[in-house]
């Protein structure tokens, strides 16, 4: 334990030695949280955590966890975010029981700066090697909480950006909440339909087809950035003349049209 607290202590000094308090206050007003900041610009703290690691003994799993909980447990962003970095540059070591860690963390996250790390970069690996983590996503799509449900689509991201992933997982819970007013949801779903649409236009056609109506101006926006032009057209025609499936009519009504607009 003893080595966990000093590499904490020793990441904790190194930012402390490189913030200021004008940095500290401009990102405490811009993330609207409650934590302390220490006002670290992010190309110096990734250099800082890289430093304190090679100067630290080889981590394992346990002394990965214990020097998580040592940086977590103070209500510091930066140190919570060194949590998070170390999480990500160690998520190999980790099993499929950390899954629990990895939720209590976001739920104690409460910003997007935080879970954005840990939802793609932590969860998703973890689902990736241990498939029963998806009963975990699955819970968290239904969560009342909506850091828990915004983490449950994004710890699908990476591999769906890369071409594969599960696309129908991240539709079925798009589907539960398509119709949220949360910002961050929309965003979320947005942004992962963006990333496929690179690679796959026609999944996030035939997805969004059908719900181009219901689905928020946000959302759409970013659903469409990199389709076909045709399709991108067509699909932003339906939703400002109303053509689409209405809010509240049945999406899969619609489908036969989202299939006519798949790219060639």
């Amino acid at each position: 334990m003893a080595t966990e607290c000093a590499l904490a202590e020793t990441i904790e000094s190194s930012l402390r030695a490189h913030g200021t308090p004008e940095r500290a206050s401009g990102a405490k007003r811009y993330l609207k949280s409650d934590l302390e900041f220490i006002g670290v610009a992010t190309p110096i703290f990734r250099k800082l955590i890289v430093q304190a690691l090679r100067t630290s003994p080889r981590l394992h799993r346990k002394s990965l966890l214990a020097t998580v909980h040592a940086l977590w447990a103070r209500p510091v962003f930066e140190l919570r975010a060194a949590a998070v970095e170390l999480l990500m540059r160690h998520v190999r070591l980790l099993e499929e029981r950390d899954i629990e860690v990895v939720e209590t963390l976001l739920r104690e996250s409460r910003t997007w700066a935080l879970v954005d790390g840990l939802a793609p970069r932590v969860a998703g690996p973890l689902f990736e090697r241990y498939p029963n983590v998806g009963d975990a996503l699955d819970r968290w799509a239904g969560d009342d909480d909506f850091w828990i449900r915004r983490a449950a689509l994004l710890a699908l991201l990476v591999p769906l950006r890369r071409g594969g992933g599960d696309f129908e997982r991240f539709a079925r819970y798009a589907d539960a909440m398509v119709d949220e007013k949360e910002f961050f949801i929309r965003k979320a779903i947005g942004w992962v339909l963006r990333e496929v649409g690179k690679r796959r236009p026609g999944l996030v056609v035939d997805w969004l087809g059908p719900r181009v109506n219901r689905a928020a101006g946000l959302t759409v926006r970013e659903a469409v950035r990199y389709l076909p032009p045709h399709a991108r057209e067509a699909l932003l025609g339906e939703r400002r003349t109303g053509s689409g499936p209405s809010r509240r009519g049945d999406p899969g009504k619609a489908a036969g049209g989202a299939r006519s607009l798949r790219s060639p």
